[in-house]
């Protein structure tokens, strides 16, 4: 049993952290950039978990203490809409996480024709694209939760973002790899070669894993609802849900 006032704190931590992060780029004339318009979208969307999670923590705190009495049909309104948040910033935050990781392809592969590849006008109606994909699919998803074959879509749009993730930035550690390997053949300075390397690995490894650490409870959770939703282990584990 998790308290609620926990819930509170880290929506108000992940609120504020978020909220910095855009305000950081929104300030800074410098980063007035496509790559960081994508960053600060992706803050966007994780602020809208942080609401999502204050909003309905706060309203079952007030609740559970008699402080307010809604009736049973706004609370279920309420908590559809809320859910329909939730939901949205699930997979706003994937596309922008893949679509940072896209950005930063074509930036070390086509560095030449990056400006003529990732315009403005590209940008605007990529994050465009990503919002109004959300905001559909998070209607859908929470209309027809009990669905198998939308739950599958969920799991296979997490597990395509993650493969996405997963070759690009291993091909991009590939690629610094192989240059430095040339530099340090051409200086003759292997140490350098081999720590340039391996701080190059322990950061990759450090995205990927905080990536699949944060989302891959949440998506286990959802595949073991379609696969085995009376396996006693599979109980065992929902009711784990809030941890």
């Amino acid at each position: 049993d998790i308290p609620n006032e926990l819930f509170l704190v880290l929506g108000l931590v992940s609120l504020v952290e978020n909220l910095l992060v855009v305000a950081a780029i929104l300030k800074n004339r410098n980063l007035h950039s496509p790559t960081y318009y994508f960053i600060c979208c992706l803050a966007v969307s994780d602020m809208l978990v942080s609401v999502s999670n204050l909003a309905e923590t706060l309203f079952m705190l007030l609740m559970e203490h008699g402080v307010l009495v809604i009736h049973a049909s706004i609370v279920r309104h309420m908590d559809n809409f809320i859910d329909m948040l939730i939901c949205s910033s699930i997979v706003s935050s994937l596309s922008f996480l893949g679509v940072i990781a896209v950005d930063r392809y074509i930036t070390i592969f086509y560095a030449l024709r990056y400006h003529s590849i990732m315009t403005l006008q590209r940008a605007v109606v990529t994050m465009a694209s990503v919002w109004l994909a959300s905001t559909v699919s998070s209607t859908i998803f929470i209309t027809y939760y009990n669905n198998t074959t939308i739950l599958l879509c969920l799991i296979g749009f997490f597990l395509f973002m993650l493969v996405l993730m997963l070759v690009l930035y291993i091909h991009m550690f590939a690629l610094a790899r192989h240059h430095l390997h040339s530099i340090s053949s051409q200086q003759k300075q292997p140490t350098v070669y081999r720590s340039s390397s391996l701080k190059g690995a322990v950061t990759l490894t450090i995205l990927l894993g905080v990536f699949f650490i944060c989302w891959g409870p949440f998506f286990f959770h959802l595949t073991l609802i379609v696969t085995c939703p009376t396996n006693p282990f599979c109980t065992c584990f929902f009711s784990y849900f809030n941890l």
